[in-house]
């Protein structure tokens, strides 16, 4: 059967980019309706089992009695459900032509890898920090001990001919105002990691943020870092569409789902995790999932046929990049060592997180143009890499205009254009 990564790979070969919904129901039906769905869309998909908040946590009997009660869950509770009602969910849809991921959040996945392995799945995502910090109060030390267990129960699979694929969610940390070197940094460290602990498919991920040349900037950065550091495994970029406070007019929402698309493209990225019209008022119909997908690829393939854009310039995101990781990686040759150290001293510190291990002393700010700059780095060691004078610091009613910019641009976007929607979405075919 074609793994995770060995399918992105022939579609990236075949000039397809593969897009992705983040869609989890609790009910097995449902659960398989919407796989069936993503399956049968005008586009290249992979499938996405999301799982309920309880199993995230590990509360399981939460989740059994959230089950059997009939209670709202907002995902799959895959380490409930029995074995062989998730196998007879994915029987007849996942297969070599439609690889399916789970994705969870979890700083101790252990019982999330078990309950995927026993079902038949081997692709996953997070990472010891990405799935720590910005989730809960675990502490890093633990999340990394944990993280490290789970990517050797994953790889162990290899034995038995299979190929598992881990995707890392360094880079999204707190999904906007953290500047591309941070998330570059993030993201390829917990790929190394995965690497140390056997991994050998694995993708490296990026959430778009407000300003797209800087965003292509940081996606090139990646790709060169990556294949530098990471030349013995099978790997793909995948570009997350936007995090942060979505638009609330569908046609805003729809641009900026375009812009992911055609981001990914020009970024050299070989997936796409979408967003739909709905994210700023609900969880989305599997209808509006599918018209999604469809509305990203469409815009991914006329993207291809654009002429290229000339070169971008050079804002200093690659330098930083690598400095952080250097520094890192002197700390100490095991990666979750080196992890733990590195937070504790600063030398890793992601603005506005709340995290009890996290430094706190780094902070961002967005430009007018929607660029993202470092006010302050703390003791990240990349104090004299930072381009130009530093913005001040946000106050409280800069940080909130701040987190509305993306959605104040593209719902006044929205409301400029005269094109019909109709026009702007044509399926692409799978």
């Amino acid at each position: 059967m074609t793994s995770f990564g060995g399918f992105v790979a022939q579609a990236a070969e075949a000039g397809a980019l593969v897009v992705q919904p983040r869609m989890g129901m609790a009910e097995a039906s449902r659960m398989r309706v919407g796989l069936l769905a993503t399956r049968g869309a005008a586009a290249v998909t992979v499938g996405t089992i999301t799982l309920d908040s309880y199993t995230r946590t590990g509360d399981l009997d939460a989740a059994r009695r959230a089950l059997a009660a009939g209670a709202g869950l907002n995902g799959y509770p895959i380490a409930t459900h029995p074995v062989e009602v998730t196998r007879a969910v994915l029987h007849g849809v996942a297969d070599a032509g439609f690889p399916v991921q789970v994705r969870h959040g979890s700083a101790a996945p252990e019982r999330i890898v078990e309950a995927l392995l026993a079902v038949g799945l081997d692709a996953t995502e997070g990472g010891p920090v990405s799935y720590c910090l910005p989730y809960g109060r675990t502490p890093l030390h633990k999340a990394v001990s944990n993280w490290q267990r789970s990517c050797e129960l994953l790889a162990s699979v290899r034995e038995f001919g299979a190929d598992p694929h881990l995707e890392t969610f360094g880079g999204c940390m707190m999904g906007q105002l953290c500047p591309p070197s941070l998330l570059i940094a993030i993201s390829v460290l917990e790929a190394l990691f995965f690497r140390q602990h056997g991994l050998r498919s694995i993708s490296l991920s990026y959430a778009q943020q407000a300003d797209a040349r800087q965003d292509e900037e940081a996606l090139a950065a990646l790709g060169r870092i990556s294949g530098e550091l990471l030349p013995d495994v099978d790997r793909h970029l995948v570009v997350y569409a936007y995090m942060g406070v979505y638009p609330r007019s569908p046609g805003g929402a729809r641009l900026l789902l375009e812009d992911a698309a055609r981001l990914a493209v020009r970024g050299g990225a070989a997936r796409l995790i979408v967003k739909t019209t709905a994210e700023a008022h609900r969880i989305p119909t599997v209808a509006e999932n599918v018209r999604a997908l469809e509305t990203a690829a469409a815009a991914a393939a006329a993207e291809r046929d654009r002429p290229r854009p000339a070169a971008l310039p050079d804002t200093g995101i690659e330098a930083e990049a690598r400095a952080l990781i250097g520094a890192v990686l002197d700390l100490d040759a095991d990666l979750g060592r080196a992890l733990v150290r590195a937070f504790a001293a600063g030398y890793l510190d992601v603005p506005y997180c709340l995290h009890p291990d996290n430094a706190g002393r780094a902070r961002s700010s967005l430009g007018p143009d929607g660029r993202l700059y470092w006010s302050a780095v703390g003791s990240m060691p990349i104090a004299g890499l930072v381009e130009g004078g530093r913005p001040p610091i946000l106050g409280s009613a800069g940080l909130l205009t701040a987190l509305s910019h993306v959605q104040r641009s593209y719902d006044g976007r929205a409301g400029d254009a005269s094109e019909p929607a109709a026009a702007r979405s044509v399926p692409a075919a799978r």
